[in-house]
């Protein structure tokens, strides 16, 4: 078994037959020389050198020209040579035959070919290499174009089967590569296949390990006993959970490859909605029928029992229509659980806290977002305090903000019931002017803390006149008997709001 891991390739080539068979050229075939499947070896350009080591400038595969003008005499040198061009990848020599030259093919390069499986081909005199060349880049010009239709027809087939579903986009798929097909998800669960041997071979799971611990989009190749396999990851994640495995007794050309990337392309997209789908109507159905808790329904959505509640809001101009869309926010937050609210604004929970890159990106998009503490999904409902205090710092920053990513947090000194009794006994009286005169004092004092006592930023995000800002705040000294002067009050109240249970400030 042999294993290499490479990025897709569509170059194009011919097989050496192809050369072989063109009538006009008249050439002939050593066949000594030849190895099996030596025929169906790939060339991918015609190059002349009379040079004594032409290997330090050759790239592999070529069919190398020679009329012999600078070919050794001894039969070692020549031996050297052909071994040279054997090692540089070459995929077959041509020998012209020139009467003022070499009017016989020479002994010792026929045995040298023989010895390394050089193929050997002899050029007549009445063959100029010129139309050698012309007549290679002629059958390349002509299979890049059969490629280039085989590969849109595939694509147009793929795109139709994928509105069928998994089993149905998988078979379309075996069918364009006349291969097997699997998608393999986490754990080695097979997602759906098509003719796939079950179990893998074990040559096959190495491989995906392989894979699995690699980065970017690649792809893997191993010869399974008398199988050729290529592994692959499906789109748009490139350390995606699911990887997509074909295998067949023919190798796989640059054609094989781009329709294989089509098809990763699309399982990626259609299993990852049909597997949120499923997921979230069986979690709906557990929750309704209270046969699952909230930490069982977390971890079958989200992979997780621990969750984080990211909440967002609009920045500057806003998010666009795109952006507001929640498919577009499950994307970059990597979460099928986002609900997109008016304001514009978000909450979504997530089973992994989103990268910065994703909060810058959605910065850059017009959006804020700010990211909660770790906790248990049956906690969810008090994590909405901290997240409504952390998007009020955020805005007032004018950047993403994630729970504990500043200074040492010392929340977890206070246990979860003395912090909500702090802040229902601080907020109480607050809570209850607010309730009698319908005046939103808690969000205001919320939003005027997180801008430092700013009187025109607090107006401008609550949408009210700065006067209106001064006399709600005067109202909340009055009501809670206190001085916001004080750094040590804006302290405690900070964290009285950070700790209040959500709903219990709200009329």
């Amino acid at each position: 078994m042999t294993s290499i891991t490479d990025p897709v390739s569509t170059e194009v080539n011919i097989p050496l037959r192809a050369v072989v068979g063109h009538r006009e050229l008249a050439l002939d075939v050593v066949r000594e020389t030849l190895r099996p499947g030596a025929l169906d070896a790939a060339v991918r350009w015609a190059h002349v050198s009379e040079l004594r080591d032409p290997a330090p400038y050759l790239v592999g595969a070529e069919l190398i020209l020679t009329a012999g003008v600078n070919l050794p005499s001894e039969a070692f040198e020549v031996d050297r040579y052909v071994r040279g061009l054997r090692e540089a990848g070459v995929t077959a020599l041509g020998f012209g035959l020139t009467p003022t030259v070499h009017e016989t093919l020479p002994e010792p390069l026929r045995r040298a070919c023989a010895r390394h499986g050089l193929p050997l081909l002899v050029v007549p005199s009445r063959t100029p290499f010129l139309a050698v060349n012309q007549a290679v880049s002629v059958a390349l010009t002509e299979a890049g174009q059969r490629e280039q239709r085989r590969i849109t027809a595939a694509r147009e087939a793929l795109t139709r089967a994928a509105g069928g579903g998994l089993g149905e986009l998988t078979s379309s798929l075996a069918a364009r590569l006349r291969s097997w097909v699997a998608l393999v998800g986490a754990g080695d669960v097979l997602a759906s296949a098509h003719d796939a041997p079950t179990p893998l071979p074990p040559p096959v799971r190495e491989l995906m390990a392989t894979v699995r611990a690699g980065s970017g989009i690649r792809s893997a190749t191993t010869e399974a006993g008398a199988e050729f396999v290529v592994v692959q990851p499906v789109y748009p994640q490139a350390t995606a959970s699911h990887l997509v495995v074909v295998g067949r007794t023919r190798r796989f050309d640059g054609a094989d490859r781009a329709i294989l990337a089509v098809g990763a392309a699309l399982l990626g997209l259609v299993g990852r909605a049909g597997s949120d789908a499923a997921e979230l109507g069986a979690a709906a159905t557990g929750l309704l029928l209270a046969r699952a808790s909230p930490g069982e329904v977390a971890r079958s959505v989200v992979g997780s029992d621990v969750v984080r509640l990211v909440a967002g809001a609009a920045y500057r101009r806003g998010p666009g229509e795109v952006a507001q869309r929640p498919d577009w926010l499950r994307a970059r937050l990597d979460t099928p659980l986002v609900s997109v609210l008016p304001g514009p604004s978000f909450v979504a929970i997530a089973g992994a806290s989103p990268s910065l890159a994703s909060l810058e990106d959605l910065r850059s998009s017009g959006w804020l977002a700010a990211v909660g503490s770790p906790g248990p999904a049956s906690r969810l409902a008090q994590a909405c305090a901290e997240a409504d205090l952390l998007l009020a710092r955020a805005r007032a920053l004018g950047r993403p903000v994630l729970a504990g990513s500043g200074p040492p947090d010392f929340d977890a000194l206070v246990t979860p019931d003395a912090s909500r009794g702090f802040a229902e006994k601080v907020l109480a009286p607050l809570v209850a002017v607010e309730r009698d005169q319908d005046r939103e004092l808690v969000r205001t004092l919320r939003t005027w803390l997180a801008h430092h006592g700013g009187w025109e930023p607090t107006a401008a995000e609550l949408g009210v006149h700065r006067n209106s800002v001064r006399h709600r705040i005067a109202q909340v000294e009055k009501a809670l008997d206190v001085d916001l002067a004080d750094p040590e009050t804006r302290m405690r109240l900070w964290f009285a709001l950070r700790w209040a249970t959500p709903g219990a400030h709200r009329p």
